[in-house]
């Protein structure tokens, strides 16, 4: 497994798709690109900005209630793609034991940047998968670091918000 960081949110031209890039930690610093819904690339945008929500939203409440029944959260991994569809896992570990749990990779990602755990990637499929990210293409670039490109998708989600019903959430 290759250890990896969330590296920023960006959103693909021309048709507005919100791109989770992960890069390597060290190594050849190739990215993995991982496409997910806006809903899930909104909470991840929250948290790198460091915004809080009034109430405790989804990811929140599941992370504390891992904490309140003593459930850590030790890493998520990336470990596959099948069929265009990545997949992922939650190692957990719950009084003692070790537990490793199916998840789509934006809720990993989600809960990892909000217990602060690892994120890994299976290593063929970073061989395979992995790219080299150029931060000038045609795409709004959202990063960690708070540069001001963030501004044009920040306004997207606020008016994607506004706009959204709790029917939206199945």
């Amino acid at each position: 497994m290759v250890e990896m960081r969330l590296t920023g949110v960006k959103v693909e031209l021309p048709t507005n798709t919100p791109v989770v890039l992960l890069q390597e930690v060290g190594g050849e610093q190739r990215t993995l690109p991982i496409f997910v819904g806006m809903p899930e690339a909104t909470s991840m945008l929250q948290v790198l900005q460091g915004q809080a929500s009034p109430r405790p939203l989804t990811y929140d409440l599941f992370t504390t209630v891992l904490d309140d029944v003593g459930v850590r959260l030790e890493r998520v991994a990336i470990t596959d793609l099948r069929d265009g569809t990545y997949y992922a896992e939650l190692h957990l570990i719950a009084a003692g034991a070790r537990k490793v749990v199916s998840a789509r990779p934006s809720d990993a990602i989600n809960l990892a940047l909000r217990a602060g755990c690892q994120i890994v990637c299976d290593d063929d499929l970073l061989a395979s998968e992995g790219v080299r990210y150029d931060p000038d293409e045609d795409a709004v670039q959202v990063t960690t670091d708070g540069e001001p490109q963030a501004e044009a998708m920040v306004d997207e989600l606020k008016e994607w918000l506004e706009h959204i019903r709790p029917e939206d959430f199945g």
